[in-house]
């Protein structure tokens, strides 16, 4: 499923973004994780800062003191819940919220189409196969396609960038105050 998307935006988000980064993948973009640096460094900002810096990466980060020493290269995404993170970042024009599946969700790696015998060495594929395209991340050799999971994120995409005006939040559940124009 490949679609439009803002060419050449790229993104390293820190540990406390890790389902935001598999988000962003799935949705094609270039995301390295903190996650996949050694643990425990204390000088481990110092180092995004630098990864950003040198790859023309934009950094996410939960951290508000990082946020400020990024400057105009990180955004500060507050909030746990990833539906308004993906909220805050599309109304800020850094993202176009839709599925793509171009990108391993695990190890970032853009994936290729799975041959016939690949698909079959999965035992978690569907026997039932159909028109369904499959892909797979050439370094962990995860297949992808877009089954149902794949359907409950463009859902869940579609329902929370509706209007505020909807009266429907990130979760499709109705708001508090239908009449309120804020995002709750």
């Amino acid at each position: 499923m490949k679609k439009e998307k803002d060419e050449g935006v790229k993104f390293i988000a820190d540990r406390m973004l890790g389902t935001l980064t598999r988000y962003l993948r799935f949705m094609g973009y270039d995301t390295l994780s903190a996650n996949s640096l050694k643990g425990g460094d204390t000088r481990e900002d110092t180092a995004l800062l630098g990864i950003a810096r040198a790859e023309g990466r934009i950094l996410l980060t939960r951290d508000r003191e990082l946020a400020r020493r990024g400057g105009e290269m990180a955004v500060f995404v507050g909030g746990d819940d990833v539906m308004a993170q993906i909220r805050t970042l599309s109304s800020l024009g850094l993202i176009t919220p839709v599925v793509v599946m171009d990108r391993c969700s695990l190890c970032n790696t853009e994936l290729r189409p799975a041959t016939d015998a690949e698909i079959e060495g999965a035992d978690y594929a569907p026997e039932e196969r159909g028109s369904i395209e499959f892909f797979l991340c050439p370094t962990c050799h995860k297949i992808y396609w877009m089954g149902s999971h794949g359907r409950k994120l463009v859902e869940s995409l579609r329902k929370c960038l509706e209007p505020p005006s909807s009266g429907r939040g990130c979760d499709g559940s109705s708001r508090a105050d239908p009449g309120s124009s804020r995002d709750g």
